[in-house]
């Protein structure tokens, strides 16, 4: 009997505290908990980029590792480029002969307009000289004949028919001398447009001369490297992957019950699995503009047969901080547990969406 006052006392400070213990938790999530919205189907991503050769040919070196960092522009591969610089060094031949072949038609082309010009001079002069030779012929014609000797009236119609056909010689020779300047402005303009030509395979082995070495596009770290020095290698063959640790970022998996109040811009608070202990504090960047399931290979056509309904989920993109970011430690892949708080801006639109014109 003395033992049930003490048992009803320890019963009565159970009940006490369980009671307080929910109250507290009540309070708690009335307060704070019920605006918090988590899910553990989330995951560190990155925008991972696969280096793969551009042109084909044997690798003379690949002077990284996995988990080597590189910075924008260091050397990742590098092919043998022995035919690639004789490719070259014939384009570039063919081109310096095109353009002296270009010059040599320029210059004729000069050579040619002169002669029109020269031609015009003449025609001018035999026009002259025709002129004067009739003036002299008519004179000769309008003398009695006793005053004029036969042999002279005879040189007189020979100058005239001299100096006319001398007039249709030049004239002829004009429309040869402008003849060849088309002619030669038709060669000019054939060389331009070969030499265009060349100039585009001077430009084309120079580019895949350049390609011959695959340098890192930004800062990253190396990893999947899957070619060493020796192996050949094909435009499109994968040389290795880039991962820029510096812009990772968290893609979260929320249920469409969770996402009444979630806007870009609120508070969220990343938990990596890897780092119990470290509570890291980000922003909601954006919302998928469609559930997981229709960007999905194969997407669910519920149009036909039976239905069962499934809550979907729609991928949200969380922003890591910068700082966070270049420690390093968060890595494309690890698994992580997300949860924004959506007391603030939970009003606001999702998204401002573009009026139709």
């Amino acid at each position: 009997k003395p033992r049930r006052p003490l048992r009803r006392a320890v019963l009565g400070l159970v009940l006490c505290a369980a009671l307080g213990g929910g109250a507290y938790a009540g309070w708690d999530w009335w307060t704070l908990g019920r605006f918090f919205v988590s899910t553990d189907d989330a995951y560190v991503q990155a925008d991972i980029s696969v280096l793969a050769a551009k042109v084909s040919g044997y690798l003379a070196a690949v002077p990284v590792v996995n988990g080597q960092a590189v910075k924008r522009g260091d050397v990742i591969a590098r092919l043998d480029d022995g035919d690639y610089r004789l490719a070259l060094k014939a384009a570039a031949d063919k081109l310096a002969t095109q353009e002296s072949t270009i010059a040599r038609v320029g210059r004729q082309a000069e050579a040619a307009q002169a002669q029109v010009l020269q031609s015009a001079a003449q025609i001018d002069a035999a026009k002259a000289d025709a002129v004067r030779a009739g003036a002299d012929y008519a004179r000769a014609t309008g003398m009695q004949a006793d005053f004029v000797a036969k042999s002279r009236l005879d040189q007189a119609k020979a100058d005239r028919d001299r100096t006319e056909a001398a007039v249709k010689s030049a004239e002829a020779a004009l429309v040869a001398a402008r003849a060849n300047v088309e002619v030669l402005k038709a060669q000019t303009r054939e060389a331009q447009n070969l030499a265009a030509e060349l100039r585009t395979a001077a430009d084309r082995a120079r580019r895949d001369l350049d390609f011959a070495v695959i340098r890192a596009p930004f800062d990253g770290v190396v990893g999947n490297k899957a070619v060493e020095a020796g192996a050949y290698v094909s435009p499109g063959s994968r040389i290795a992957a880039l991962v820029p640790l510096q812009s990772v970022r968290v893609d979260a998996n929320f249920k469409e019950t969770q996402l009444a109040r979630v806007r870009p811009g609120q508070e969220v608070h990343i938990h990596v699995d890897a780092y119990p202990d470290r509570d890291i504090v980000g922003t909601v960047e954006s919302l998928s503009p469609a559930s997981g399931s229709v960007f999905s290979l194969l997407p669910p056509d519920n149009a036909t047969g039976n239905f069962t309904k499934i809550v979907q989920r729609l991928p949200v993109r969380v922003h890591v901080p910068e700082d966070v970011a270049r420690e390093g430690l968060l890595r494309p892949g690890l698994s992580v547990v997300v949860k924004v708080d959506t007391r603030e801006g939970a009003d606001a639109p999702v998204q401002r969406l573009a009026a139709r014109p």
